[in-house]
């Protein structure tokens, strides 16, 4: 499929599109780039989406790496 760009960059996605993920009007769009192939990848955050990151990140060390990062900035 392909679809325009509006003079100040907007574009349309195809219903068909919203309606495979769920696009509805308020909801957000993470845009990613792929300088390599030269792509833009278009991310709907919707439910579905954030349910799947669930325990992506678990065993990290991500909440005491950022605790640590607060710290050192109050310390400034």
């Amino acid at each position: 499929m392909e679809t325009i760009a509006r003079k100040k960059g907007q574009i349309v996605i195809p219903s068909k599109i919203r309606r495979q993920f769920e696009i509805k009007e308020g909801t957000r769009i993470q845009i990613d780039i792929d300088e390599k192939d030269h792509s833009i990848i278009l991310k709907p955050i919707t439910k579905e989406y954030i349910n799947s990151l669930r325990g992506k990140f678990k065993g990290k060390g991500l909440m005491k790496e950022l605790m640590e990062e607060k710290k050192r900035e109050r310390e400034l």
